[in-house]
């Protein structure tokens, strides 16, 4: 998108009334794919406390359409914290609606570890429920380069490990399946002839059903990206592209050998989906739209 340990928690549930002891029940595991190939857990965000961890996320506030002519507002009251209630699961909750605000039809929620967590290389991912995106949703999971104030789009570089929504999977009719990841860089906006790289890929099921997991694999020479891999070790990327090159100005090795920060969002219409009308957002057709994210979790190689 334009301007993303193995452990097991127990809880008490509360007694009855006569007297019997708490009875136990289990959390759903929140461990992903886990500490293999020498990666380490070094941060990571579980979503179990009442409110968003402002230590680690700053929420958004704005409604410019991002430069792609999106028509959500994006505000702190989209944001909240809560279960996923088929299966219970404490999950970060964004949520977009139709509603007029500051002259935009739409609401909706972006998180950002901007000035908070950011880094180089690792192996990152989140599990994510994603809402259905039929028509107009577009929810991504994707990271920033942190020089992004300084250098702006597209020279800060920018890492979109999960886009959905796209107006191709619209009118294939294949919306639930259909998702990319992407590179984008450049030394400057040039009239939109600037370098990316993007990868679409039809799922063997529906993303749109339950919790799947979107992971990066990010080191010295390449960024792959992976749907499933808890689930499906032996898969293969959805996504790989080499970053080793920096023998121009436009070579990507010279974009991604630095620190990137997080970002999570739901965008209503714009230019990926294809629909800039409000009324043409069939995704509001039942009410409210909610992505939810059990967790994010950063991973880095030890030596």
């Amino acid at each position: 998108m334009f301007l993303l340990s193995f452990f097991i928690i127990l809880f008490a549930c509360s007694g009855s009334n006569d007297g019997n002891p708490p009875k136990e029940d289990s959390v759903p595991i929140e461990t992903g794919s886990g500490e293999t190939d020498g990666y380490k857990l070094v941060w990571e965000d579980l979503f179990q406390a009442p409110e968003l961890d402002n230590s680690k996320w700053a929420i958004e506030v704005y409604g410019d359409g991002s430069g792609n002519r999106e028509l959500q507002y994006y505000l702190e009251k989209n944001i909240s914290l809560g279960l996923e209630p088929v299966t219970k699961k404490s999950s970060l909750i964004i949520t977009a609606r139709k509603e007029n605000h500051k002259g935009q039809p739409a609401t909706s929620g972006r998180i950002t570890t901007q000035n908070k967590y950011e880094f180089t290389h690792g192996k990152v991912e989140a599990s994510i429920k994603l809402p259905g995106t039929a028509n107009g949703l577009w929810p991504a999971f994707w990271l920033l380069g942190a020089d992004f104030p300084t250098k702006g789009w597209p020279a800060c570089g920018e890492i979109d490990i999960l886009e959905m929504g796209h107006g191709n999977g619209i009118k294939n009719n294949i919306q639930d399946k259909y998702f990319n990841g992407a590179l984008h860089w450049g030394p400057d906006w040039n009239g939109g002839a600037y370098p990316n790289y993007a990868k679409d890929k039809t799922a063997d099921y529906s993303l749109q059903d339950d919790f799947h997991l979107y992971t990066l694999i990010w080191d010295e020479s390449t960024i792959r990206m992976y749907l499933d891999i808890d689930k499906h070790p032996g898969t293969s990327p959805y996504f790989e592209m080499d970053i080793k090159d920096k023998t121009t100005d436009t070579s990507s090795g010279n974009y991604f050998h630095k620190d990137f920060f997080i970002i999570l969002n739901l965008a209503v219409g714009g230019n990926f989906p294809q629909i800039w009308d409000i009324n043409k957002v069939t995704a509001f057709d039942n009410g409210d739209a909610k992505m939810y994210v059990d967790f994010v979790k950063v991973y880095k190689k030890t030596d």
